[in-house]
């Protein structure tokens, strides 16, 4: 069985054609027209069902790169990168086409691995990318490599997704959304502030001071109109705001004051703020909430 499976995998490996660029993002394109993907000379051949096993399957990092590129492209569909457009508003010029969930899923069979993390960044894949998130080792994030991933950001599905569920782990976190919320690129910029969010959610054990500094880079940046800069600006506040009682007050009272601005972004930041926070969700949340905060 073993020499006939060989022997059927080394023609489908044959027939591998090369990997292609894609040209614009109304054209999607593929890894491989065939089951197999050829990275450096050498192909590898994707099975759909087994389990990875690095180290033993695939030695090399372009043949471990090769691999992965292969699994989540048989799981691509062109419906999903339709709607990453039309739906969600992102923006890929290199996408599968493969579903959030079923990406997690990899990033379960791989693992943590950091060198593999950085060969997939390199790839320009929307996927790859958002792979990164899930399997490298926050404690090995430098802050070089944050700076350098943060100006690739071109759309707020890897932007969010890398600060929500890799960056904000870093010990380097706390400093980036101070550097990156003073940016002008509008993504890193973002990533500012979605890593705000992202810390206001996940970080536990940060004080109220902490937040609380942060207030006049929301106030700073709430004129920037730019649409993903005030989203980015709105989901930091609100949920600054949701946190405890202390960080509420702090935030109605400047979103108050951001509602009577005269630049159209900082009025809508500021109302939105107000909507939710103001909320009986939020409120009854607030007052039912029994967690121990630090001053």
């Amino acid at each position: 069985m073993h020499h006939a499976h060989s022997a059927t995998a080394a023609r489908r490996v044959k027939k591998a054609a090369t990997v292609p660029e894609r040209a614009g993002p109304d054209q999607p394109g593929r890894v491989a027209q065939q089951p197999g993907c050829q990275t450096g000379g050498k192909a590898v051949l994707l099975s759909s069902t087994r389990v990875f096993a690095w180290g033993t399957d695939v030695s090399t990092k372009s043949e471990r790169v090769a691999e992965v590129l292969q699994w989540l492209e048989s799981r691509g569909s062109q419906r999903t990168r339709d709607e990453m457009l039309t739906r969600y508003g992102i923006t890929a010029p290199k996408a599968f086409g493969v579903k959030v969930g079923v990406i997690q899923q990899l990033a379960k069979k791989i693992g943590r691995d950091h060198d593999l993390a950085a060969a997939l960044w390199a790839t320009g894949w929307y996927e790859a990318r958002l792979l990164t998130a899930y399997i490298d080792d926050p404690a090995q994030v430098t802050a070089a490599q944050m700076d350098k991933w943060a100006r690739d950001f071109d759309n707020w599905g890897v932007c969010d997704t890398l600060c929500f569920a890799l960056f904000d782990r870093t010990p380097h976190a706390w400093r980036k959304v101070e550097q990156w919320s003073k940016k002008n690129d509008e993504f890193v910029k973002r990533a500012g502030f979605a890593l705000l969010a992202s810390l206001g959610v996940h970080d536990k054990q940060a004080s109220n001071e902490q937040f609380l500094r942060t207030l006049p880079l929301i106030e700073r940046a709430a004129t920037d109109d730019r649409n993903f800069v005030k989203k980015g600006v709105s989901w930091a506040l609100r949920v600054m705001g949701r946190r405890n009682k202390v960080l509420h007050a702090a935030c109605v009272e400047l979103s108050k004051r951001l509602a009577e601005s005269e630049e159209p972004a900082a009025r809508w930041i500021g109302r939105t703020g107000l909507k939710e926070l103001n909320s009986a969700v939020v409120q009854r949340k607030l007052n039912t909430r029994k967690r121990t905060v630090r001053k």
